[in-house]
């Protein structure tokens, strides 16, 4: 599964489910979103993310799973177990990583990329059970920015990369920056560039403030005028958070909040299955709205209009407005509500993966989401393959 198809399946309600297997990390990344790190072991019950992946179905599943985190990778049994029973039931699977197993991987003192003895023992092959892992994956992703690279040299993940292609999983690089005109970002495309041959798909975005970024990047983006449609993608995909409970969105301050807002809230991995979940993400009247129209127009129609803050805080707002719920209910109820919403999901399909991540990443670089893809100018005028 290439990175393209991956993001392509976004607007599609209930087409993919996101999976945070843990909020531990052994990086301390400057910009990182969740606020992860070594010692923080919030995370969902296994056996409870176990039950909940075992009750997809031939007939009702998600068709794109992501594990992510955190770090996966540190729980690479349950990386595999889950993949294994998503894949059994007909479901694609990706896993994004930090890397952190990638420091000296094929490095000097190896023998050739697929590893070898390193003096004092140390070795230069991936480890086994991470190995497996990805193995098990359909899609492999890696972390890779400014930040990431003070804790894993560049060099590192890209002798990793080679070795995961190697294996027969198809792979991509998650890059980070502060926009289209970031330095560090022409550089790190064009190196890609130049070291896969522009063979290897790449998703770029904005760093944006949350967790530890929340003091020193910029503030997103400016909001969507109140009479205009803004639909929201990101109200399309369910996410397991760090403490098993399913959010409508992957908003990282929905992710992390309690209580979340109700209108948000699709239940949790102890108590619903997956049909359960995906039900009430594709009949809620106010997600349909939230898809097709946006939360700041929803507010501006329906409610007591737009919210100060962003465009998600404006969402969170929403979910005690009962005015808002009696309009979401007249418009996007019932049959016409879910013609609405594929309509929707339709028309976002159609921009391509290319689209996409012009709305919702970095534009400059939305090109590079397809493997083989135009090549881009970089920062001094150089294209960045």
């Amino acid at each position: 599964m290439e990175l393209a198809e991956l993001v392509a399946r976004r607007p599609f309600p209930a087409a993919g489910l996101l999976l945070g297997l843990t909020r531990r990390c052994p990086l301390s990344c400057a910009h990182c979103s969740t606020g992860s790190g070594l010692f923080t072991r919030q995370e969902p019950d296994a056996g409870q993310l176990e039950r909940f992946v075992s009750s997809f179905t031939a007939e009702n599943r998600p068709d794109v799973v992501m594990l992510t985190g955190g770090e996966p990778l540190l729980l690479p049994a349950l990386a595999e177990r889950l993949s294994t029973l998503a894949r059994e039931a007909g479901s694609r699977t990706a896993l994004l990583s930090g890397m952190f197993f990638a420091r000296g991987v094929g490095s000097r003192g190896g023998r050739g990329r697929r590893g070898g003895a390193f003096p004092g023992g140390r070795s230069g092959a991936i480890p086994p059970a991470i190995l497996r892992a990805i193995r098990s994956v359909d899609h492999f992703s890696a972390s890779l920015d400014v930040h990431h690279e003070r804790e894993v040299p560049r060099a590192d993940v890209f002798r990793a990369l080679h070795l995961v292609r190697e294996e027969g999983v198809a792979v991509s690089l998650h890059l980070s920056g502060t926009g289209a005109s970031d330095p560090y970002l022409a550089d790190l495309t064009r190196a890609v560039g130049k070291e896969f041959g522009g063979q290897v798909p790449c998703l770029v975005n904005e760093v944006r403030p949350f967790g530890r970024a929340a003091s020193w990047a910029r503030a997103a983006r400016t909001g969507p005028d109140p009479a205009a449609a803004s639909p929201c993608s990101m109200a399309a995909w369910p996410v397991v958070a760090f403490d098993g409970r399913v959010l409508a969105c992957c908003n990282q301050d929905t992710v992390d909040r309690r209580p979340a807002p109700p209108h948000l809230d699709l239940g949790h991995v102890a108590e619903d299955d997956w049909a359960t979940v995906r039900r009430r993400a594709l009949e809620s009247p106010v997600l349909r709205m939230l898809r097709t129209v946006g939360p700041t127009h929803l507010a501006a129609r329906y409610g007591s209009g737009p919210r100060p803050g962003s465009y998600c805080d404006g969402c969170r707002a929403l979910g005690g407005d009962e005015a808002v719920a009696a309009g979401a209910q007249a418009v996007a109820g019932g049959a016409a509500g879910a013609l609405l919403d594929m309509t929707a999901a339709m028309r976002g399909s159609r921009e391509g993966a290319q689209g996409i991540v012009r709305r919702h990443g970095c534009a400059a670089y939305a090109s590079l989401v397809v493997a083989g893809g135009p090549a881009l100018p970089g920062a001094d005028g150089r294209d960045v393959r």
